[in-house]
């Protein structure tokens, strides 16, 4: 079986639509998406009518719990941490409706999901986490505490917007998938991850898809929110993860 795996949307419907013409292009039978559907993005409610009429399997991210949950507690505690992202989820929250916190809200936090004899475990930080980073270049050991609780075959995360992958030394591997709205890397190109699995034997690419980042700025700067032109310009020029 050929899946693909998305996360970390960030209601950029631009980059969505490229990356799932080439999951077609790639033949995949089934998508994965490991959260954060929306928040600081362009187009917020149309990447939730889209998302929610998508026949995929769907685990919560962060975000997606922040505005599932948004309250006074919550802005304030993103106020301190992110002030631009605060006043991101503001202007979200003009637009989300009580049924999108709803459906938001009834996103499961992690799955389980045995294809082919490999047995699949589907967060969006970590097992431990929906917030902690799997970063390139942390030390084997820690990843191999992070996830010492789980017997999954196949560990795979997002949320730090940077893919990379690991392999323990008990035969477990971990990957990040990147992200699709908001990409992180020097290069800002959507990315998501093509899994073959066939008899209890799995391959895994990280894909890099170009899309039209000039146009999808241009709909978060036309947002007007305070800092609203600073996330727009992350998405041509990512320099840092928060703001």
């Amino acid at each position: 079986m050929r899946v693909a795996v998305i996360s970390d949307i960030h209601a950029n419907l631009i980059a969505l639509e490229a990356v799932l013409k080439d999951i077609e292009k790639e033949n995949c039978e089934h998508i994965i998406c490991l959260g954060d559907l929306v928040l600081a993005g362009p187009q917020p409610i149309s990447i939730l009518d889209f998302v929610k009429q998508q026949n995929w399997t769907i685990v919560q991210g962060n975000t997606d719990k922040l505005i599932a949950e948004y309250s006074d507690d919550v802005l304030d505690m993103m106020k301190e941490k992110y002030p631009v992202m605060a006043n991101a989820i503001v202007d979200d929250m003009n637009y989300v409706t009580e049924e999108d916190q709803k459906y938001l809200s009834e996103l499961p936090p992690q799955l389980e999901m045995d294809i082919d004899g490999i047995k699949l475990l589907l967060v969006h930080g970590s097992p431990r986490a929906n917030n902690e980073d799997i970063l390139p270049n942390r030390p084997l050991e820690e990843i191999e505490e992070i996830i010492s609780d789980y017997d999954a075959d196949l560990i795979l995360c997002g949320h730090t917007h940077i893919p990379c992958g690991y392999q323990t030394n008990n035969k477990q591997t971990v990957v990040n998938v990147g992200s699709v709205g908001r990409p992180m890397t020097p290069t800002p190109l959507a990315c998501y991850v093509v899994i073959d699995l066939e008899n209890g034997v799995f391959n895994i690419r990280h894909k890099f898809v170009d899309y039209d980042r000039e146009k999808a700025a241009e709909l978060v700067r036309v947002r007007n929110f305070e800092g609203a032109d600073k996330l727009a310009e992350l998405l041509i020029n990512p320099v840092e993860r928060h703001v």
